[in-house]
């Protein structure tokens, strides 16, 4: 039986910001318990994926706010991995992953489709092994209190929190887009997730990016000071599974991440399939929101949906990465280069056709 290991769970200065944004593993203050290089003679990335995993192979899985081993875990999943868990790092935020990668601290990692990107950018080889597609928007914006902001288009002369690397911020740019607003004609405040809630409070910005279970905590302390939200139509259509070039050229490593998929992908669904038990076991239990609030956030969640192919993926990245670009926070790229496409059938294949889309 395999063992496991927990741990807790108008511009923008962009050579700063990507500074900010390669200085952050430093912080991390992770160990190296994971290998970059295999022992054996490497897998080439056109090689088929080897089909059984060997005894000994061991993960670090990223698992943001214990969310990612508590779903396999209660959805019974945890003692069907076919390798050892090292670490479950407590990371999510796409530069924190990066930076993980980097420091060979982290195999496998749960982000949208901006991270990927970034990596990209910072010249860091990494590939998706797995795609979810998310239909509703998962992110609203939050107003500063005493806010008289109603619409995207009164975004126009204001501050916005905006992570180049993270999902946020490209919500942000596909919002502006749709308004018809430049970049040029709003100040882009760089800041990464984990800062938008202090900046708010602060009055440091007058919008931010928040993931639907931000909010109901935010407004229920801000709102009576004039705190609200903007909703918008605005998806970030990707949900991702992706891991550095180098853990995928050890075919260990590869063996044990192909056969994570499906369980990832299970889990997703088992989550979805019990609200009730995920409410109370995530949500308040360990994220102390009430369970109201809780029930809240469950009701804007997406089905989670497996493409058997992942051409519709690929064209929302390529979409993402020439916005990126069109606003010179990148140079323009093929987007294809991201996806290692020997892994496109595994998650669709693992759940049932109502999930797979």
């Amino acid at each position: 039986m395999p063992s496991y290991r927990s741990t807790p769970t108008p511009g923008l200065n962009r050579r700063l910001f990507l500074q900010t944004l390669l200085g952050t593993g430093a912080a991390l203050g992770l160990s190296a318990c994971a290998s970059a290089v295999a022992d054996g003679p490497a897998l080439s990335a056109s090689a088929p994926l080897p089909s059984a995993v060997p005894s000994g192979t061991a993960l670090s899985v990223a698992s943001s706010t214990g969310a990612q081993q508590l779903q396999l875990k209660l959805a019974g999943l945890l003692d069907h991995l076919p390798f050892t868990v090292s670490a479950w790092p407590n990371i999510g935020a796409g530069p924190d992953v990066i930076n993980a990668f980097r420091a060979h601290s982290l195999d496998v990692a749960n982000n949208a489709g901006i991270p990927p990107i970034q990596a990209h950018y910072q010249g860091f080889d990494a590939r998706v092994v797995a795609v979810a597609l998310t239909r509703k928007p998962t992110y609203v914006f939050a107003t500063k209190p005493h806010s008289d902001i109603r619409s995207v288009a009164d975004f126009r002369g204001r501050k916005l929190a905006f992570s180049q690397g993270q999902a946020q911020g490209v919500v942000l740019l596909r919002a502006l887009k749709k308004a018809g607003l430049k970049t040029s004609e709003v100040t882009l405040v760089p800041l990464t997730s984990n800062q938008f809630l202090t900046a708010l409070q602060a009055g440091q910005v007058d919008i931010a990016p928040l993931g639907i279970s931000q909010v109901p905590a935010y407004l229920s302390r801000y709102g009576s000071d004039g705190a609200h939200t903007i909703t918008t139509d605005v998806v970030d259509l990707l949900n991702l599974l992706w891991a550095p070039s180098s853990v995928l050229a050890d075919p260990k490593k590869a063996a044990a991440i192909a056969a994570y998929i499906p369980l990832w992908a299970k889990g997703l669904v088992w989550v979805y399939e019990n609200p009730d038990t995920w409410d109370q076991e995530y949500y308040v239990k360990t994220q102390n929101i009430t369970l109201e609030q809780a029930k809240g956030i469950t009701a804007l969640t997406n089905k989670p949906l497996f493409p058997p192919t992942w051409d519709e993926a690929l064209a929302w990245e390529q979409e993402t990465a020439d916005l990126l670009a069109e606003g010179g926070f990148v140079k323009p790229f093929k987007a294809d280069v991201l996806f290692d496409r020997r892994f496109e059938s595994i998650a669709a294949n693992a759940v049932a056709a109502e999930y797979r889309r």
